[in-house]
């Protein structure tokens, strides 16, 4: 008996990923994801260890800036969060703070907006994993009259609207602006 418990404990161990190698699972996007670049309407949770006056909630402002505490502008837009946060302990590390330590979490992505044949067009908050067909359903679904295999997505730093065809695939980034065509008849 005692040998049976001590498989089952090593199995589950090495199902659960508590074996030795000392990483964690990774997510398929989180809110520290390192490839997602930072822009207007994010809003930030900045820690600085050991500074309770710092740390706190930001927000990226139109600009692409955040105002920070004893620094001033800090440029996000277009960057991750872990240059933002290097950013930021360079400039705290000249002669504000002995070595600072700074970390960064994306609270809120910025909207996305949708438009044309939905039954409630307007600007929804976005969500990881966010695909158009999601995108349509927080909108109260498509109208009688919307075409249902085609949509307009406009990417945030796009120069114009790209035309996809409409599946459960196709996703929505933060900022995008989607648009549902009307079908022809």
């Amino acid at each position: 008996m005692r040998i049976f418990l001590t498989v089952l404990f090593i199995a589950g161990c090495l199902t659960s990923g508590c074996a030795s190698s000392g990483s964690l699972p990774e997510l398929a996007l989180s809110s520290t994801d390192t490839s997602y670049a930072l822009g207007a309407g994010d809003k930030l949770r900045i820690t600085v260890y050991g500074e309770e006056k710092l740390t706190g909630e930001y927000l990226v402002d139109g600009s692409g800036a955040i105002a920070f505490p004893l620094i001033g502008a800090v440029q996000a837009k277009g960057i991750t969060a872990p240059n933002l946060a290097n950013r930021l302990t360079t400039a705290l590390g000249k002669g504000y703070i002995d070595n600072p330590s700074v970390a960064i979490d994306v609270l809120n992505f910025r909207p996305y907006y949708i438009l044309g044949e939905v039954n409630t067009p307007g600007e929804y908050p976005f969500v990881e994993g966010l695909t158009v067909f999601s995108a349509v359903a927080k909108a109260a679904g498509f109208t009688y009259r919307a075409d249902e295999k085609r949509v307009y997505i406009r990417h945030k730093e796009g120069a114009g609207e790209v035309l996809y065809r409409l599946d459960g695939n196709t996703p929505v980034q933060p900022g995008d602006t989607v648009r549902v065509l009307e079908r022809k008849f």
